[in-house]
């Protein structure tokens, strides 16, 4: 069949958007192609939001036929946080036949060059963006996050980080030249000379193991990282966020498809409840790149186990922000009080570890002591959560009954500056929304320290008091060093302060954000940007997204003859 999407025409529309995403790299400034206002995706149009509505409701309780070979069976069982049986079934795969047919593909697909590859992707994109409302409703009913949460970062942000990795892969692919003429001198003899032609080569099948959280954006930096430069990626999402990551699979197949190469690049591996197959499918040899997002255990078994790949893993840290001194007092705990409820603090970034001086701080409302500090904090979630539709809006809904569980029993941990309380969502009444928790503890205590120092996933924080400043820039080296971060934070005026805390964050290798008061938080990163994770410490291996994060996905093999 001929291709219905010409390489000229892929050319014509995309190569903008990648010499600007390109140029932005470059620049580490502002730009997204992808608008994060709903308004901007129609009114009363196939892009508006109750187009996307009933797009998703008609996805509900239907099969999702991928046209896969291989398929056994149909597979489903998504309940949404909100209550919502989704009823969506998805092919399950008989590897033996599927990983076979993924890599016949792959010939051509290399073959295509890193261009048309990146145009064939910024396509796929593109594609998912017509669709951003439905893919909201999908990552709303999937992960637990407000619908203007899974709209902005399981749409847009999520769009970006998928095009951003393919930025990134062709800069790297795009480095050596597709040929070059060699020539050696020999004094009085003739010169040897070679021509020499580069080919970037594919690993061979990568393998992206997706979270319940965050299916896209944790999901689409792998995915088009690997696709971009030439491999074939197998999607084995999270069992309880199959839909996102299918429909992902479902444009990507079609656009392959129209424009002449083999769907099979891309597939699902959707699982039978319990069967636990990203083991199974992360020792196959045949997989030679896994992206996994998810717990520490599983994450450090990839890294152990599946030594036949080049594994990406973003796993779990205790992020701290230290308190110190501030010029903006109001501005620092509105900051804070936001940073810790949005989302139910469910995200990879979410401040969990408070680093106060238990003499107190200082800021341009005079001394404040610790106590003061807690008190102040809790009144400051308190107000922002204290309007339920604004709360239900911000916090989303919790997860999982794990979550649930670490909440609750946190406030035996210590003595508790702000109590959760449980709220109605009277859209979605069997949703369970809960404010954050936050515990103060002493860092002086052995017992404390054996609770801030580990990572407690949700809705919870300790506001820990600390002898000094210089006491909680140690802790702070010793909890990076030991447990990772994603996400450092620091207010302080004093620039001895800043400077340990830099000094710090630089030795271990964890991402700083100094004295945010305003309309940016510690946990929200920007693709394009900001760099999300260092690679560099226990918290992951990688970071979303750097040369690094693409390099090794591909190999450059050299044909030389004689010219």
């Amino acid at each position: 069949m001929a291709a219905e999407l010409t390489a000229h025409q892929l050319i014509a529309q995309h190569r903008p958007t990648l010499d600007l995403a390109l140029e932005t790299i470059r620049t580490r400034a502002y730009w997204s192609p992808h608008p994060e206002h709903p308004k901007a995706y129609g009114e009363n149009g196939s892009l508006d939001m109750a187009a996307g509505k009933a797009a998703f409701d008609a996805l509900l309780g239907t099969r999702l036929d991928l046209g896969q070979p291989g398929t056994d069976d149909w597979v489903g069982g998504e309940v949404s946080p909100y209550g919502v049986e989704l009823g969506v079934q998805y092919p399950h795969a008989d590897l033996d036949v599927l990983l076979p047919a993924m890599k016949a593909g792959q010939k051509a697909w290399r073959d295509a060059g890193a261009e048309l590859r990146a145009m064939v992707c910024l396509e796929i994109l593109r594609r998912i963006g017509e669709r951003t409302m439905e893919f909201a409703q999908a990552v709303m009913h999937t992960s637990g996050q407000a619908f203007m949460m899974a709209f902005q970062a399981g749409g847009p942000h999520a769009q970006d980080r998928g095009m951003e990795a393919v930025a990134y892969a062709y800069v790297e692919q795009a480095r050596t030249p597709d040929t070059a003429e060699w020539t050696k001198p020999q004094g009085k003899r003739d010169p040897l000379a070679l021509t020499k032609r580069f080919a970037p080569v594919p690993r061979g099948i990568g393998l992206v193991i997706g979270c319940n959280t965050f299916p896209t954006w944790n999901g689409y930096s792998g995915l088009f990282a690997s696709l971009a430069t030439g491999n074939a990626v197998l999607v084995k999402p999270h069992p309880r966020a199959v839909l996102p990551l299918a429909l992902t699979v479902q444009v990507a197949r079609d656009v392959l498809a129209e424009a002449g190469f083999d769907p099979n690049l891309v597939a699902l591996a959707a699982e039978r409840p319990g069967e636990g197959i990203a083991k199974t499918l992360a020792t196959r040899p045949e997989i030679r790149i896994i992206d996994y997002t998810g717990s520490t255990a599983f994450g450090d078994w990839l890294e152990a186990n599946a030594g036949q790949a080049q594994v990406f893993t973003e796993k779990a840290g205790v992020n701290t922000v230290i308190v110190e001194s501030t010029d903006d007092y109001k501005g620092m705990l509105a900051n804070l009080a936001f940073s810790l409820s949005l989302y139910s603090g469910q995200m990879c970034t979410t401040p969990q570890n408070l680093l106060i001086p238990r003499d107190g701080i200082r800021t341009d409302q005079g001394p404040k002591s610790y106590d003061e500090v807690t008190a102040d904090l809790a009144r400051a979630v308190d107000g922002l959560l204290g309007d339920d539709a604004r709360a239900n809006a911000l916090l989303g809904a919790i997860v999982n009954p794990d979550v649930k569980a670490r909440l609750e029993a946190a406030a035996g941990l210590g003595e508790v500056a702000l109590a959760s309380r449980e709220i109605t969502n009277p859209d979605f009444p069997d949703a369970v929304v809960r404010t954050p928790v936050i515990v103060k503890l002493d860092g002086a205590k052995r017992g404390d320290e054996a609770v801030y120092t580990s990572e407690c996933f949700g809705p919870v924080s300790f506001a820990v008091a600390v002898d000094s400043a210089a006491d909680a820039v140690e802790l702070l080296r010793h909890s990076v060093r030991e447990k990772g971060a994603m996400t450092v934070g620091a207010y302080t005026t004093d620039a001895e302060v800043e400077e340990a805390v830099t000094e710090v964050c630089l030795d271990e290798a964890a991402q700083l954000s100094l004295n945010l008061t305003g309309g940016v938080y510690v946990n929200q990163t920007a693709a394009f940007s900001d760099f999300h994770g260092s690679g560099g410490n226990p918290a992951a291996n990688a970071a979303l997204c750097d040369g690094a994060f693409v390099a090794n996905r591909f190999r450059v093999i050299e044909i030389r003859q004689p010219a």
